[in-house]
């Protein structure tokens, strides 16, 4: 018993301090806050991320904000189908080359970053993708008689649109979890005018690199019980592919190190049910992410996360995860604005978060915690 005791209070330990990590990162996205959950779990879950959208879509900014609250080298760039190998991987070493060797700096370049961001990831040349492969599957990268082991735990990708060259579905498959990004809804449009209008606002400061913590947790997901779930994973699978959603087999294999990836951030060492969410993350494309949705929703529906709330409630659309949500933002809220009297900014984002606990909740059916929080947003504004 105390072995055990010993062996789950580090990893909520860990889960906590990425979950607070991921909190700095969302402080001024506007419905970008799942590009940034994703982002963190695919790192603990040692995958990639794929993140398609529109110019302007704030793309970039919600990866880099996640980039640096995660620490460790990092490494970003816009790629072309000019964009010169030396570019993404470094020069040719001359005083090797005077020696007849063809060695590559790798210093400040792809091989060597732990976090690394590809925009318009689709327009590399071949010599470029074909490398960034045995970086992408193996974490090796090899090129003339360099060898090197990458230190990456997670690439994250972004283009417009998927490519329809069918040369690139390989590369593309390599990239496990997608996310799919829209402008901003009118609903938050107001949100969004005033977060752009604070141009210099910016996340605190993170407390230094929190690959450490991220590492602990990806070990804890690589040992972590897969067993009660894989029946139902299974049949999940099954249920997609029969509704026309391809995944490779390479995919469906990889998708079990998300769901142990979301139980590991959620502090535990076995997955259960509650994980399933991650699923249509696997799926390729829009279309094919709706339709996961819909042929699993009742599965989905008990999905939840604690560390990655709207993440969980995109893809579950279940009450747990939206409940989650609402405690989450209701005590980050209620910190936030702690126990001075209320600025009229303030109040209007209290008063926000109670309309939606009311619009999607029946007080007397409600979680306990989604009720205590009500009662504290309550008492907040009324005073």
């Amino acid at each position: 018993m105390h072995t055990i005791s010993r062996q789950l209070a580090p990893l909520s330990t860990d889960a906590a301090v990425v979950r607070e990590a991921v909190a700095r990162a969302r402080t001024g996205l506007v419905d970008r806050e799942v590009v940034a959950e994703v982002v963190a779990l695919s790192a603990v879950a040692g995958e990639h991320v794929l993140v398609i959208g529109a110019p302007g879509t704030a793309k970039s900014e919600a990866v880099r904000r996640t980039a640096d609250q995660l620490g460790g080298r990092y490494f970003e760039y816009l790629l072309g189908r000019f964009t010169e190998p030396s570019e993404i991987f470094g020069p040719v070493d001359l005083r090797r080359l005077r020696e007849g060797t063809v060695e590559f700096e790798t210093a400040g370049m792809l091989p060597e970053a732990e976090v690394a961001f590809l925009d318009e990831v689709f327009l590399g040349s071949t010599a470029v993708l074909n490398t960034l492969l045995g970086i992408l599957n193996e974490r090796v990268f090899r090129r003339g008689s360099t060898l090197l082991p990458c230190p990456l735990r997670v690439c994250v990708g972004a283009a417009n649109s998927l490519p329809d060259d069918p040369a690139l579905a390989a590369f593309a498959d390599r990239f496990l979890a997608r996310v799919f990004v829209t402008p901003v809804p009118d609903a938050r449009l107001d949100e969004l005018l005033e977060v752009g209008w604070q141009t210099g606002a910016r996340p605190a400061d993170p407390p230094g690199s929190l690959l450490a913590a991220v590492d602990r947790l990806s070990r804890a997901a690589g040992g972590c019980d897969l067993q009660g779930v894989r029946g139902p994973l299974a049949t999940a699978i099954r249920q997609l592919r029969q509704a026309g959603v391809p995944l490779s087999d390479r995919r469906v294999v990889r998708s079990q190190r998300l769901v142990a990836a979301a139980a590991a951030l959620d502090g535990r060492t076995t997955a259960s049910a509650d994980d399933l969410w991650v699923l249509p993350l696997i799926a390729p494309t829009l279309d094919a992410q709706a339709s996961a949705r819909e042929v699993l929703s009742d599965l989905l529906a008990q999905g939840r996360n604690g560390s990655l709330v709207y993440a969980a409630e995109e893809f579950a659309r279940g009450r747990q995860a939206q409940a989650a949500r609402l405690v989450d933002a209701g005590r980050r809220l209620l910190d936030e604005v702690g126990s001075a009297p209320l600025a009229q900014e303030d109040r209007l984002r209290l008063e926000a978060t109670l309309r939606e606990i009311d619009a999607g909740f029946v007080l007397a059916e409600a979680p306990p915690a989604v009720r205590d929080i009500r009662g504290l947003l309550v008492a907040a504004i009324k005073r």
